[in-house]
């Protein structure tokens, strides 16, 4: 009982603060994920029954890829239309649709999956929300037929919902590897993903990310994970088999991606013997700029925050 969330100011060492009158018991034996459960659950105090966690509060309690966020983030919920909207530092809370299907993680209730991604489409980029599609997708999170009818309304955020529906394909690992296969489309270069590559003898040797069709090209992300002692093994195990083969293995990261876009443009150009066209690079560019992978829509998407949430003068608060 003395580890459970409280109300009321914080007066001793021995707690931490979650926001104004909000706080749990510290300490030092619990992992980064396990205190950020502590701080929703701190919330629910000042919540009515009916709110649920959404947007990327809830994205990230399903355990969905996530785009490069900030290191402050607010947390999302929804309550429903009848209730108040509770104002603490920290917290965004919009209007729970009632035929919604809220579901638990963790003992914390959570949108449904169409909710939580048209919520994060009213802020985020189409570039990041191809991100959370393809992950929702991969672990079978959401309904093909509800998507589809959520997206024929005209709600606020289904024009971004349906631009990055339409682009994801639901078969990437990673976040890292999201860019890379959208970086793929806007450069008009078809690919099959998640690809499994034969031998002669009709063995499996390799998954690679991306094969660009019509071509003995494998695309791959080599994010931060390929630098893991067994992860590399793999990969050494998989690149000797491969050696043997007509395969061409390119790996990418995302600096490459982002900052260096039009010298991996002209070199993809240049191996499949094609002109280039700056068109593509511009519009690269656009969905990168608009996506929290650059700083002017991280800036853009934090001052949409600070609104939402509004300032409140908490000095005269009991």
């Amino acid at each position: 009982m003395d580890d459970l969330p409280f109300r009321g100011e914080i007066r001793l060492a021995g707690h931490r603060r979650v926001s104004h009158g909000l706080g749990v018991v510290r300490r030092d034996d619990l992992t980064e994920d396990q205190e950020y459960l502590r701080d929703l659950e701190a919330y629910l105090l000042v919540l009515p029954p009916s709110a649920v966690f959404t947007h990327l509060t809830a994205a990230r309690l399903l355990g969905w890829q996530l785009p490069r966020l900030p290191e402050q983030v607010p947390v999302f919920v929804a309550v429903d239309r009848d209730d108040p909207r509770p104002r603490r530092h920290g917290l965004i809370c919009s209007r729970l649709i009632r035929d919604s299907r809220p579901g638990v993680v963790d003992g914390l209730p959570v949108d449904a999956a169409e909710e939580i991604l048209l919520r994060a489409a009213r802020d985020l980029g189409t570039l990041d929300m191809v991100i959370l599609i393809d992950s929702a997708l991969r672990l079978k999170h959401l309904d093909p037929a509800r998507m589809e009818q959520l997206l024929k309304s005209g709600r606020p955020g289904v024009r971004v919902l349906r631009e990055a529906w339409n682009r994801a394909t639901g078969k990437a690992d990673s976040a890292g590897e999201s860019v890379l296969q959208q970086f793929h489309v806007v450069l008009e270069i078809a690919f099959e993903p998640q690809a499994d590559i034969w031998d002669d003898d009709g063995r499996l040797i390799a998954c690679a990310d991306l094969r660009v069709t019509g071509t003995d090209f494998l695309h791959e992300y080599d994010g931060e994970h390929h630098r893991d002692k067994n992860q590399h093994r793999t990969d050494l195990r998989r690149d000797r088999g491969i050696a043997g083969e007509p395969y061409v293995r390119r790996g990418f990261v995302l600096d490459d991606l982002l900052n260096h876009a039009g010298i991996v443009m002209h070199e993809l150009d240049r191996a499949l013997d094609r002109p280039h066209r700056v068109r593509r690079l511009r519009a690269w560019r656009r969905l990168v700029d608009n996506s929290m992978y650059s700083p002017t829509g991280r800036d853009r998407i934090m001052n949409r925050w600070r609104r939402q949430g509004g300032l409140a003068d908490w000095s005269r608060a009991a």
